[in-house]
């Protein structure tokens, strides 16, 4: 996976705007991370992109598939880490249907993607994930963290991403 970095100014973003989104419909989007950096009215969106490149003498990767803006986990993620997110994805829905929850409210395709993809097996890793409160940690934490405890080793260890400029 590599990185790419975009500073989009809070005022008149138009052109960072249109060089991101042109950046994102042509390039295999795993994550995405942005945060406001506040400075007045230099303001700006710091947005950090993880994208996949073509593994080593294959062919370059088509996009994601899209359904609606979901992402098709299956055409992002190599097969082993697909398995082990299929089966956090089961293990989520077995436990949204003993409480009453959308899987959604459990954990989302996207948490349950970063979490195969950067091997989280601890509490502390589990809630520096986007969106992943103490809450979630606290009653579904210790569940999700066993299964990922069983199989990280089984798992190629994920390659090192390289800054772009």
């Amino acid at each position: 996976m590599k990185l790419q970095f975009f500073a989009i100014p809070a005022i008149a973003p138009d052109q960072a705007q249109t060089e991101f989104n042109r950046f994102v419909a042509s390039h295999r989007v795993a994550r995405v991370e942005k945060e406001l950096i506040t400075d007045g009215a230099a303001s700006f969106w710091s947005v950090c992109v993880t994208w996949i490149d073509g593994e080593a003498g294959a062919a370059p990767m088509s996009p994601p598939l899209r359904r609606g803006k979901e992402i098709d986990y299956r055409e992002t993620l190599p097969p082993a880490e697909f398995a082990v997110f299929d089966r956090l994805r089961q293990l989520r829905k077995q436990i949204a249907e003993v409480e009453g929850l959308k899987v959604y409210n459990i954990f989302t395709n996207e948490q349950l993607a970063a979490i195969v993809q950067q091997r989280v097996t601890t509490a502390a890793a589990l809630g520096r994930l986007d969106g992943v409160g103490e809450g979630r940690v606290t009653r579904y934490g210790e569940s999700v963290l066993a299964v990922m405890r069983e199989v990280v080793s089984t798992l190629a260890v994920p390659p090192v991403a390289a800054a772009a400029p």
